[in-house]
């Protein structure tokens, strides 16, 4: 947790409703809800080498940063280790003899006037009144002896001081000394600072701890007369505010823009939360300017002390006021914070008064979110594990990923595209794929550009600043997927993209900590250890996490793990202790899984072609675009005991194999540029013509492999024509309208049955070729030469369907001079696969803890 805020509290509120420390809500702690500013955590560490060589004992550079701010000399600055220190000191310093302070206020304005000596008058703020000050009052109280304390805004009340009656208070008893407590007015509505007009009378105390969320730190200053100012440092002890906490207040003190931003977002929360309480019968909310509101309860033998005990059972705390001199047990304060914290404590309220609490705005499912600390971090694996283990344990779950970035397609019933690897998550869920469960999908054709698909439909292709600027629309978009998605089941299991710790993207990001706050998912944080640095990469990406962000993460996964992971409980430890989380399993590493790979890095990686068989095989290439997409096509060949299945990059890596396939591609125009450039088609035509080598074209291969594809809307390419590579008597244009259809088709010379989808731009013309395969709607879906040594397809998928697949091998194998098999001998099933994952993952993680979190 963070350990810059009220730790002690947090960790009570758990010990006492039994929630982990992550799930409560301090309500009674008037700091600022959206936490700590980003840029704490490196303030913080860059003060610890300077708190060992570059002390300063009289906070000289904190003081004139204050001045700056304030526009006030360093020597009118006073700091002190948080205002509550300052006060102690001023009572002792200003030397008088009596403190007025109306009441119900802060207790230690009354602590610190005892302890030094001083009598008291404590004038009593009228209920009948809603407890705002009877000036006339005061100004008949004050003589010239009187320390006169007042917050503004005032606590627990909430109310601020009336300007101009202050002003007019310090100018009619310029011998009395005036502290006005300004600590909650940076979250205020409509507060205005007494330091630009404060007369020589009066001492303004402010505290940063509250503003900046950092009251661990302790650190506050005074705005007063210089004369005084040097009065109270005499009587300070030396060292007073610690070197990390002076680094910190500079840095506060600089920023303001997080304190209006704050305060603006206060100031709406608190709008919601107030006309919420209002609406509970026998609560009086008292309106105020704070950043927090008090409460009283009017029906009779209603006891505060007693609701707060029931809203600690929710892990929900609040502050009882019957401590406060002039207010009783019927009276507690709560504290502003996020919309959805808010809702929790008007629940808890109305469920401590024997009320109904709201009916939640998603009523069904438990959500789960795993993030990761980098791509290819195996997010998508363990979410399809995850679901698998749901599953079998009885639970109706479904997987949801808001932004999917992939050229790894397919298409749902109903025709709309989404990304391969929530396929294969609802698979692993035993669903039928739909796109809600991946509502936007990313399609890369550039560089710095994708085609932007959204609940399946592409809606326009657009660069990076052009996608920043879509994104509103994007996530209301998503919102309504999710809505809709979560609505049918019990649990979603998310994944996020990328990493959330990249600093420059979390300004508008939609697939992380956005997203799993809006479907209030915990997050689980995954890493690879097998690139190394995991470890670093968890601690790493937390200190660049805002507070909110960090209080979503509730644990990590080090996934893929060589070895013994006994080994590894000193790193474990270390990470508990510096990011108060628990790595709460290690997955090994797990070989031939069986499951297409989420995304072409892998590919990419040659991870495909580590397998060769021991007995006689074929040997397949396939040639890696560099927009290579839909590349699981061909991941039935590895579970072939007699297919090696090669990743080629160039053409000397080509050597001599049965069939080379040209895969699908995102820009077409694009890829037959680097075949050229490459020499991979003079290589083909080679291979092709001296060693009867099966050429094959799937999709965007398929259309490289004709006359010419021609781009005239620019959908792939700033180059209207280009030649193909003149194998096949076809010709391609690329239409706006984009083909998303699922398809049975049948191979004509084999006669096995294909099943498979169509994504593509391409209206291709193959009335001049031989057909090759035919769609049951009539329709050709590939073409082929005389020979039949040479055909090409639309059709992704086209080798997952067992007879088709085995009949193209065993015609390999004859013209390699090996028997054909003549018979299925591998079942491209991914069931085993799915089992053989959960039972790993049920194993390596503490599922408990993940039940917990589910609240299942």
């Amino acid at each position: 947790m963070n350990q810059f805020k009220h730790g002690g509290n947090i960790r009570r509120i758990a010990a006492a409703s039994g929630l982990p420390e992550a799930e409560v809500l301090d309500f009674s702690a008037n700091i600022n809800p959206l936490g700590p500013p980003e840029w704490l955590r490196l303030v913080v560490s860059s003060a610890l080498e300077m708190a060992v060589h570059y002390p300063d004992p009289e906070c000289m550079e904190f003081k004139v940063a204050a001045g700056q701010r304030f526009g006030v000399s360093a020597g009118e600055v006073l700091a002190g280790s948080g205002s509550t220190e300052l006060i102690f000191l001023l009572t002792r310093a200003a030397g008088k003899k009596r403190a007025v302070i109306p009441v119900p206020s802060y207790s230690d304005y009354a602590a610190s006037a005892d302890l030094a000596g001083l009598r008291t008058e404590r004038p009593l703020l009228r209920q009948e009144a809603d407890f705002r000050l009877d000036y006339e009052d005061l100004d008949r109280r004050l003589s010239a002896e009187d320390l006169v304390f007042l917050g503004h805004p005032n606590n627990p009340t909430g109310l601020p001081l009336d300007r101009d009656a202050i002003l007019d208070l310090t100018a009619r008893h310029p011998r009395a000394l005036f502290v006005i407590d300004e600590a909650f007015a940076d979250l205020a509505d409509n507060v205005q600072s007494f330091v630009d007009t404060r007369p020589p009378n009066m001492v303004v105390l402010l505290s940063l701890t509250k503003t900046y969320a950092i009251p661990g730190l302790r650190l506050g200053c005074a705005v007063a007369d210089p004369t005084l100012v040097r009065s109270v440092e005499a009587m300070q002890p030396s060292w007073s505010v610690n070197t990390i906490a002076q680094a910190v207040g500079c840095a506060a003190l600089r920023d303001r823009a997080y304190a209006e931003q704050s305060r603006r977002f206060v100031s709406e929360q608190k709008v919601g939360l107030q006309a919420l309480l209002e609406n509970i019968r026998d609560l009086k909310v008292y309106p105020g300017a704070a950043n927090f509101l008090l409460l009283r309860f009017e029906r009779p033998g209603t006891s505060g002390t007693g609701v707060a005990e029931r809203m600690m059972r929710d892990g929900v705390a609040i502050r009882c006021c019957g401590n406060f001199e002039g207010l009783d047990d019927r009276y507690v304060r709560v504290a502003v914070r996020t919309a959805e914290e808010n809702l929790r404590l008007v629940d808890s309220l109305k469920r401590a008064l024997g009320k109904r609490p709201r009916t939640s705005k998603r009523s069904g499912p438990r959500c789960i979110m795993f993030q990761g600390t980098s791509s290819n971090a195996g997010k998508s694996v363990l979410t399809a594990a995850l679901c698998r283990i749901l599953l079998q344990d009885g639970h109706r779950v479904a997987p949801f990923k808001s932004q999917n970035m992939s050229l790894n397609s397919f298409v749902a019933r109903g025709g709309g595209e989404m990304g391969r690897a929530q396929v294969v998550q609802a698979q692993a869920s035993r669903l039928e794929p739909d796109v809600r469960m991946n509502p936007i999908l990313l399609k890369p054709n550039s560089d710095t550009g994708s085609q932007v698909i959204v609940l399946g439909k592409p809606v326009g292709n657009m660069d990076v600043q052009e996608y920043v600027d879509y994104k509103p629309t994007a996530f209301a978009a998503v919102s309504e997927a999710f809505d809709s998605l979560a609505s049918e089941f019990e649990v979603i299991v998310m994944e996020g993209a990328g990493s959330p710790g990249e600093v420059n993207l979390k300004d508008h990001d939609i697939a992380n900590m956005r997203m799993a706050r809006y479907a209030e998912a915990p997050v689980l944080l995954a890493g690879d250890i097998d690139r190394g640095g995991v470890f670093a990469s968890f601690v790493g990406t937390m200190e660049v996490l805002a507070e909110w962000e960090r209080n979503l993460i509730r644990g990590f996964v080090a996934n893929r793990f060589r070895g013994d992971p006994r080994i590894l409980t000193s790193a474990l430890e270390y990470t508990r202790r510096h990011t108060g989380r628990p790595v709460i399993g290690v997955v090994p590493f797990i070989s031939d899984l069986g499951l297409p790979e989420e995304d072409s890095v892998t590919f990419k990686n040659g991870f495909f072609d580590d397998r060769i068989p021991t007995d006689q095989h074929v040997e397949i290439a396939v040639i890696d675009l560099p927009h290579i997409s839909n590349f699981t096509d061909f991941d039935a060949f590895r579970r072939e005991p007699d297919v090696r299945l090669r990743i080629v990059r160039t053409p000397q890596d080509l050597n001599r194999p049965d069939a080379v396939i040209l895969p699908g591609s995102k820009n077409v125009p694009g890829d037959l540029t680097f075949l050229r450039e490459k020499g991979f088609d003079r290589k083909i035509l080679d291979l092709s013509d001296r060693y009867e080598c099966e050429l094959v074209g799937v999709c965007g291969g398929f259309q490289m492999l004709g006359a010419s594809i021609a781009d005239p809307h620019g959908l792939e390419s700033d180059r209207k024509t280009v030649p193909g590579l003149g194998l096949l008597e076809i010709e391609t244009v690329l239409a706006p309208e984009k083909t998303l259809t699922r398809v049975t088709a049948t191979h004509l010379e084999s006669g096995e049955s294909i099943a498979g989808y169509e994504i593509h731009h391409g209206q291709t013309e193959t009335a001049a070729a031989q057909p090759c395969i035919r769609r049951e709607d009539g329709a050709l879906a590939g073409a082929r030469s005389s020979d039949g040594r040479l055909w090409g397809t639309y059709l992704h998928g086209v080798f997952d369907a067992d007879g088709f697949r085995r009949w193209f091998i065993d015609r390999l194998r004859v013209r390699r001079g090996l028997p054909a098999v003549g018979k299925v001998v591998a079942r491209y099933d991914l069931e085993p696969s799915f089992e053989r994952l959960a039972e790993v993952v049920r194993h390596s993680l503490d599922m408990s803890f993940i039940y917990k979190l589910l609240r299942l």
